[in-house]
């Protein structure tokens, strides 16, 4: 059940952000998941904090990048 719980708590916080639809892919080998709130991103700027990147287009949030995301909560 814990994996439930893991999923939900994630549904609620992707909710709040207010995006009605979002991609997700997954880089094993690198570690990184993807997450995009518009298909194509078209991103015109970054922001890097921590292992968290954030991608924007002007002042829209477009998509998030996270890397290590294996590692999240260990």
């Amino acid at each position: 059940m814990a994996e439930a719980d893991a999923i939900l708590e994630s549904a609620a916080h992707f909710l709040k952000l207010g995006e009605k639809r979002l991609w997700m892919d997954y880089d094993e080998e690198a570690d990184v998941l993807y997450v995009s709130f518009r298909r194509p991103q078209k991103a015109t700027d970054s922001r890097m904090e921590g292992d968290l990147v954030y991608h924007y287009r002007g002042e829209d949030l477009v998509g998030v990048t996270i890397l290590h995301a294996s590692q999240i909560d260990q």
